[in-house]
């Protein structure tokens, strides 16, 4: 469950954490009406996904006239796919400096890592890129918490760097303490996958406010916070009442189907969860760009193929599919002929490729040559395959 900023920010402030004042618009005109009571105002596009100020969704007006031609602008904008369908208005703020604070969850480590550098207001990933050494971490004991200690610490090795900030570093560590002790509470108690704040604004009379807010919540947990969900869906509902969702995703899960949607151009569908990650990683090795993951699952049946299948090319940036197959339970000619039926069926004039080995394969593989389908028993070759009849939007 992807919060939108204002839902983020309403959770933040219920938590203790500073916000800046603010009133969502879904209209020109309440945009307008948010302008007079606040003043000065940043309108800003709620949508689930980063890059919204580069697509033109986040502005500073000073008047209610600025504020309503610009909501209106900006609610007829889609930014990577997701409609504006609100804007988020609230006071601009006085910055001295903008910093950065993230919770996330450390895969590897098994454990929440806390995140701080003084190089906020820009993408954390290419910081951590081009200079990790502006980036600090500390993973607190999951049972103990951030302790004080460890947050001051995180505190000077993250401004170690920031040479205009060092004369305010110790104020700023311990400004820092129940911040940071505030939002790990918060991420923990939500079940938070990553819970961010980009940027942290220093304002010139030393108060820490939250610029922009982000929060996801581990879908796996959505039973233990169905009044987070019932919030979203009475705010903001989406396709299926859920605000923040990919709309591909929504549709995956009216079809039963473990879907996840990438930014790339090669549709993969595996059968087993392992082995789909596998296709992936083999389509990045040969130079392409994965445009989902998609698991049939085991026992896959022609019905179950052609639902992919149609699954994957509702994404018009799919310009191909790389079918990868594994048979134990699920037999090869069988998922031949749902590949085939699809092909038909769906009019699919898009590349497919299609590497299938064990129970029943060269059956299989005889019906999909017949029917003029791209079999392979090399998965690295079939990866190859479909990379090279996709390359620069071949079809």
């Amino acid at each position: 469950m992807k919060l939108l900023e204002y839902q983020a920010k309403q959770r933040f402030a219920a938590a203790g954490i500073g916000i800046p004042a603010g009133r969502l618009a879904r209209t020109p005109d309440e945009a307008a009406a948010a302008a007079s009571e606040l003043g000065r105002i940043a309108v800003k596009a709620q949508v689930p996904i980063g890059g919204r100020g580069k697509a033109g969704g986040i502005v500073v007006v000073d008047s209610p006239d600025a504020a309503k031609r610009e909501a209106a602008r900006i609610l007829a904008l889609d930014i990577r796919g997701y409609p504006v369908r609100s804007v988020w208005c609230e006071q601009a703020l006085d910055i001295a400096a903008e910093l950065y604070l993230g919770i996330t969850l450390d895969r590897d480590r098994r454990r929440m890592v806390v995140i701080f550098s003084a190089s906020g207001g820009m993408d954390i990933e290419q910081v951590a890129e081009e200079s990790p050494e502006r980036i600090a971490k500390m993973w607190p004991d999951p049972f103990a918490g951030p302790q004080p200690f460890e947050i001051r610490q995180l505190a000077f090795e993250g401004l170690a760097r920031a040479r205009d900030l060092r004369d305010r570093a110790g104020k700023l560590a311990a400004a820092l303490v129940p911040l940071v002790s505030r939002l790990y509470g918060l991420a923990s108690s939500l079940d938070a996958l990553t819970c961010e704040i980009n940027p942290l604004v220093l304002t010139p009379d030393g108060n820490l406010i939250a610029g922009d807010a982000k929060l996801e919540i581990d879908e796996n947990a959505e039973f233990r916070h169905q009044d987070v969900a019932v919030e979203l869906a009475a705010d903001e509902p989406g396709d299926d009442g859920k605000s923040g969702d990919d709309p591909y995703e929504i549709e995956a899960r009216k079809r039963g189907l473990t879907y996840v949607h990438l930014d790339g151009y090669v549709g993969c569908i595996g059968n087993g969860a392992g082995l789909t990650m596998n296709t992936l990683d083999l389509v990045k090795q040969a130079g392409g760009e994965p445009a989902d993951f998609l698991d049939v699952g085991g026992g896959a049946s022609a019905e179950k193929v052609r639902n992919a299948l149609d699954m994957v090319l509702l994404d018009p940036k799919v310009r191909g599919v790389f079918i990868n197959i594994f048979g134990g339970i699920t037999r090869g000619d069988e998922v031949a002929k749902g590949i085939i039926a699809a092909r038909d069926e769906l009019h699919i004039t898009k590349p497919l490729v299609v590497r299938m080995t064990g129970t029943r394969e060269a059956e299989g593989r005889q019906l999909l040559e017949e029917a003029g389908i791209i079999p392979a028993t090399s998965a690295p070759d079939a990866a190859h395959t479909i990379v090279e009849l996709t390359r620069d939007g071949a079809q």
